[in-house]
């Protein structure tokens, strides 16, 4: 039997386990990457743990998220990784340098090659043939410091391509919007989605990252295309081709499942507020007047999208009542652009030109006005991720993003008159690694520098057998790590003080959460009772370990998104499901729950009678831990489990 390419990967790279889907397996992993919203704490993690240098081929810290600097706390972070990079024998991405995915997929990705990052966005590098999962930051410590990667092995999907997109106006992200409406922010999770056929030969390297980037709305474990001679292209471009390997299924691979995908029917896609998967062609809601368009992101700010943006741009003025907004994924990027004179088109057509980092992606600066429509090349809507709580951002390709932005309204870009130039990669980058810092030879004389923000990694102490606590929150479906844990400008420069920042835990749900946790700390701690899909979006390990900073002892849940449950069990929390769905119709907001024998329950069935003592009746939860993930419950979490072993 042929193999696929997701199992060519994992076999080259397997430590223990078999490779059978649903059963751990143990992979030794080639690159790890933090960026500084997540890395803070990854690097103090690592710290805790003992170890003196990396023991990963290669690591990198990136600074992307935490840009802004209002005040000394951004700034002592970025210092604090750029002195721990080179203690423990990492690359440092300086500010300015530009996004961790793309400049990771432009220095560093390379295919056959298994990654890590901190950030739910890493299968960006799937696009150039690899196998690159995000997971939370104690994860990534712990194999920084040379333990394996330890994954339930997903089932892979091949979505099968053929025919050719429909250029200029069809797109790549029009390619993955389709899957989104097809499959929904649900359908990836537990899976892999592998991409092949045909069509496949269409699509250049940062046009696959698009579709990779943003497999992660999917809830996809990670995506991948096959390494051919366009990935060779572009590694040739990156002046990196001795790094490229062919990489591709066996004609008679197997697959759970395959969808076909005709690229020739693409049309222009929109989501529509609040959800990725919320969507419709461009056509379909025309008309509509658009206050605020960001252009860039790590999902569609490559040098083709961004020279096809200036293209539209240029000789255009933007509307009076337009906000344009742009930012290139990298400093390479951004200075091609700015060497070909692009960057004074858009100038000069009223854009407003950011640094090359994640910016309003992640409410970092360029939130949209009250109840106003911002139209986004980025990869996420979620419900006040813009920092406007009552704005409706739309996400679609970077291309229709530039002729709303010209024509003010919603528009098709194929209806939209407007002239775009038809852009290739070109077949040279341009090279200028300078706020690219190597791993030093001699680390003997470097210290780590600490600001007063930056605090020690709290741990929790271990499973108790008995639990009886309130229920905190009661909560629906879909329920995504910024609504557990908001971004912005606010909470952002607080990610290396857990006390700070478990304050905003659940802000823009219920403001009174942190009080009314601190309260039920003293008496046994909280639950939180959720939905479908528990915990979906970003990687941010901060919406696992403030609230188990606040005394957060289990959730229980219809069904968790992949990472989010990772670090609930990362931080010894105990990821609990319902055994009949119904049985959470009946649970509502203080109401007292008694957990007994967790332990045993743990060691045997993994089946807990969980009693309401509000309300004096019994239901039936379980966990489906593998064998670490219990000695990691029973220890209190991953950090303790790993110093054990150190």
């Amino acid at each position: 039997m042929g193999k696929n390419i997701t199992e060519k990967v994992f076999e080259a790279h397997k430590v223990y386990g078999d490779l059978q889907v649903g059963t751990p397996v143990g992979l030794k992993t080639d690159q790890v990457y933090t960026q500084d919203a997540t890395g803070t704490m990854t690097w103090l993690e690592f710290e805790a743990i003992g170890i003196e240098t990396v023991k990963v081929p290669i690591a990198v810290s990136y600074i992307d998220h935490n840009m802004l600097q209002s005040n000394f706390m951004n700034a002592d972070d970025h210092l604090f990784l750029q002195t721990a990079a080179a203690k423990f024998g990492a690359y440092f991405s300086k500010p300015g340098n530009g996004i961790c995915h793309q400049v990771h997929l432009e220095r560093f990705a390379a295919p056959g090659k298994i990654a890590l990052g901190t950030d739910s966005h890493t299968p960006t590098g799937g696009g150039m043939g690899m196998i690159a999962i995000g997971v939370g930051g104690l994860e990534a410590a712990t194999v920084i410091a040379g333990s394996p990667f330890e994954i339930n092995l997903p089932s892979v999907v091949l979505v099968r391509l053929t025919g050719k997109l429909q250029r200029p106006w069809g797109t790549a992200m029009d390619v993955i919007l389709n899957l989104l409406k097809m499959l929904t922010v649900k359908g990836g999770v537990g899976k892999i989605i592998e991409y092949g056929g045909p069509g496949v030969k269409d699509l250049n390297v940062t046009e696959r990252a698009t579709i990779t980037n943003m497999g992660a709305e999917l809830g996809a474990t990670t995506s991948i295309f096959p390494s051919d001679e366009n990935t060779l292209s572009y590694l040739k471009a990156q002046g990196r081709e001795k790094e490229w390997v062919e990489l591709k299924a066996d004609d008679s691979a197997e697959y759970s499942e395959i969808i076909e995908l005709n690229l020739n029917s693409i049309e222009p896609m929109v989501a529509q507020p609040h959800s990725p998967d919320n969507v419709v062609p461009i056509r379909e809601i025309a008309g509509k007047r658009v206050n605020q368009v960001c252009i860039g992101s790590c999902t569609n700010s490559s040098y083709q999208a961004m020279k096809a943006v200036a293209s539209i741009l240029r000789g255009n003025t933007i509307p009076e009542w337009v906000n344009l907004l742009i930012n290139p994924g990298s400093k390479q990027v951004y200075e091609m652009l700015s060497r070909e004179g692009l960057i004074a088109d858009m100038i000069a057509a009223g854009a407003r030109i950011l640094e090359a980092s994640c910016g309003p992606c992640i409410g970092m600066g360029g939130a949209p006005g009250s109840g106003h429509i911002s139209i986004r090349s980025y990869n996420r809507n979620f419900q006040g991720r813009s920092g406007a709580k009552d704005a409706f951002v739309y996400l679609t390709n970077p291309i229709a993003c530039a002729v709303m932005a010209v024509k003010g309204v919603i528009v098709d870009p194929g209806d939209a008159g407007l002239h775009i130039d038809e852009v290739k990669e070109p077949e040279k980058f341009l090279m200028n690694d300078n706020l690219i810092i190597p791993p030093k030879a001699d680390t003997s004389d470097v210290k780590i520098i600490k600001g007063p923000n930056i605090k020690e990694v709290p741990v929790k102490e271990p499973v108790k057998n008995e639990i009886e606590a309130e229920v905190l929150l009661k909560l629906g479906n879909n329920i995504t790590t910024d609504d557990i844990m908001p971004a912005g400008s606010k909470v952002l420069p607080f990610r290396s003080n857990i006390p700070a920042i478990s304050e905003f835990v659940f802000e823009n749900i219920d403001r009174t959460f942190s009080s009314r946790a601190h309260e039920a700390k003293s008496k046994g701690g909280g639950i939180i009772v959720g939905g479908e899909n528990y915990g979906q979006g970003s990687s941010r390990e901060h919406a696992a370990i403030a609230p188990m900073y606040l005394g957060l002892q289990a959730v229980i849940a219809k069904s968790f998104a992949r990472i989010h449950r990772s670090n609930l069990i990362n931080f010894g929390i105990l990821p609990l499901q319902f055994s009949r769905p119904e049985d959470y119709d009946k649970l509502d907001h203080g109401d007292r729950l008694l957990l007994k024998d967790v332990k045993e329950s743990l060691s045997e069935n993994q089946s807990y009678s969980v009693h309401n003592l509000t309300k004096n009746y019994s239901f039936e939860v379980f966990s489906n831990l593998n064998d670490r993930e219990k000695e990691i419950i029973l220890a209190g979490g991953l950090l303790p489990f790993t110093k054990k072993y150190v």
